[in-house]
């Protein structure tokens, strides 16, 4: 008997079942000091809504440090680093987090502020991974190694995010077409 591997599945159309939970879009509170809000749309090939995807955001904190394993939530003023947010029907997500340090890379190059963004949604048989810059930290990202490979500043303003007068950061993610988000392959 010889055993082959299962085919790939895409991760609909049940993908809210057991990973949606009340805290998911709170890297910390709202009420936190230096909490920011950073969102926007997740979008299809065609600039329609993906109502029923996952955006996942993992970071480093305002100190340049990941969460340890066994730190509870509570450790760091509840920051947790992990966040977890549903699109709803317009394609819409928002985390409410603190906004990370700028990190160190070998070679002694500085990685900017950013946020580490994993994409989940119909159709897709794995993540996609991405990341989300700061458009106020034009030097940093002027600097950053990852934005600094890419090939154009078309391709490097997929990851910039925009800051909205008195309100949130905001990023769409398009998942094809000609706005394409750049994604990473790991």
């Amino acid at each position: 008997m010889t055993c082959l591997p299962t085919p790939a599945q895409t991760v609909g159309p049940f993908l809210s079942l057991g990973l949606d939970w009340p805290d998911g879009p709170f890297v910390v509170g709202p009420d936190v000091p230096g909490a920011i809000r950073i969102g926007g749309r997740l979008l299809d090939g065609n600039g329609e809504p993906v109502g029923d995807g996952l955006i996942e955001t993992w970071q480093a904190g305002p100190d340049g440090r990941f969460p340890d394993a066994g730190e509870g939530p509570e450790g760091r003023t509840g920051f947790r680093g992990f966040g977890r947010c549903l699109t709803d029907a317009a394609g819409g997500w928002e985390i409410v987090t603190l906004k990370p340090a700028p990190l160190p890379v070998p070679g002694g190059a500085t990685e900017a502020p950013h946020l580490d963004v994993s994409v989940f949604a119909r159709g897709l048989l794995h993540r996609l991974v991405t990341r989300i810059y700061f458009p106020d930290e034009a030097a940093a990202n002027a600097a950053d190694p990852v934005l600094c490979a890419l090939p154009d500043d078309a391709a490097r303003s997929t990851l910039i995010a925009r800051l909205d007068s008195g309100g949130p950061y905001r990023i769409d993610i398009h998942l094809q077409g000609p706005d394409e988000t750049v994604f990473f392959r790991l």
